[in-house]
């Protein structure tokens, strides 16, 4: 039953957290090319393809251990090499193979690269 209140009915919106609002602005919104909506003293809005990214400002940023945010992507080795471009570099982690441009293959054949926001937050590009 949808009702007004059923979280499937409304738009969702991502967050992630920056210590370093500066620097945040410019790496989503220059390097990864988002449109920043809005900006005040507590945190940056991005419009990442019709959902809102809040980039929270704190004092301290305490990177999760896993991916925080990601983008599902349809060729992801342009996607790695445009990153690249910029001066991303995708992680490599330890017992996961990956190929040269550092994209890891799952098991279900998704195709996935991790890279690192400027706090440390853990995003990630997937081609499925």
């Amino acid at each position: 039953m949808a009702t007004d209140a059923a979280f499937g009915a409304h738009k969702a919106v991502a967050f992630a957290a920056t210590s370093r609002p500066a620097m945040a602005r410019r790496f989503y919104r220059d390097v990864l090319g988002l449109r920043l909506v809005s900006e005040d003293e507590f945190a940056l809005a991005f419009d990442a393809h019709g959902t809102v990214l809040r980039v929270s400002i704190v004092k301290e940023v305490v990177p999760a251990g896993y991916t925080v945010l990601g983008w599902q992507v349809s060729d992801i080795v342009a996607a790695a090499k445009r990153l690249q471009k910029v001066g991303v570099r995708l992680q490599r982690y330890p017992g996961m193979s990956h190929d040269e441009q550092g994209v890891w293959t799952s098991p279900s054949g998704a195709r996935v690269g991790w890279f690192k926001d400027p706090d440390g937050n853990t995003l990630s590009i997937t081609q499925f």
